[in-house]
């Protein structure tokens, strides 16, 4: 997944990291920017996908908190699509995965909402955790609209150009790196 110029941030995005996810929301450089997939990586990012999956339960921010957007860890159990990636990313990075390597996304799902969902960069593609599926998908096989992304080099957010495959890419200008579809996950 190739990345484009700078992108505008989430107000409740910038929040949540000005105050409570502070540590969350930080970007090491001296981290690796991508994972090495090996079978015990796949395991764990699926068995997290499938278990925060399970035992968050989806509940709109205007119902849980009586405001329209608030970022969370879903401490409490409940939460909607950001409190899903920010658990899934703080187990994982509890199980010794890169942060860096670990991105919030923003996608338009199939019904053409805002959605949210966590990138896992590796040495085999991008993968996304996805709270509407226990399957880890390489991103370009979802069929989301991907709109942008933290950054890995600084707080903050990049573009993805909108785009929903590697072959729409050949019609943008000037991306910022390359990339190319990714391999079938490790089973």
């Amino acid at each position: 997944m190739r990345t484009f110029k700078d992108a505008l941030e989430i107000r409740a995005w910038r929040v949540f990291c000005d105050g409570p996810g502070k540590v969350e929301c930080a970007v090491d450089t001296a981290q690796p920017d991508h994972i090495e997939l090996t079978a015990r990586n796949w395991k764990e990012i699926e068995d997290v996908n499938t278990r925060v999956n399970r035992t968050v339960k989806l509940v709109a921010d205007q119902e849980h908190w009586g405001a329209p957007d608030v970022w969370g860890l879903a401490e409490d159990g409940k939460g909607d699509s950001e409190d899903y990636v920010l658990l899934k990313r703080k187990l994982l990075v509890g199980k010794g995965l890169s942060r860096r390597a670990m991105r919030f996304t923003v996608v338009i799902d199939a019904e053409g909402h805002g959605h949210g969902l966590l990138t896992v960069i590796t040495d085999r593609g991008d993968f996304v955790l996805d709270n509407k599926t226990d399957t880890v998908w390489p991103w370009h096989q979802t069929g989301y609209v991907f709109i942008k992304r933290e950054g890995q080099d600084k707080v903050g957010w990049v573009s993805l150009g909108g785009v929903t495959d590697p072959s729409s890419y050949d019609k943008m200008s000037k991306p910022k790196e390359a990339g190319g579809p990714a391999p079938k996950p490790l089973r």
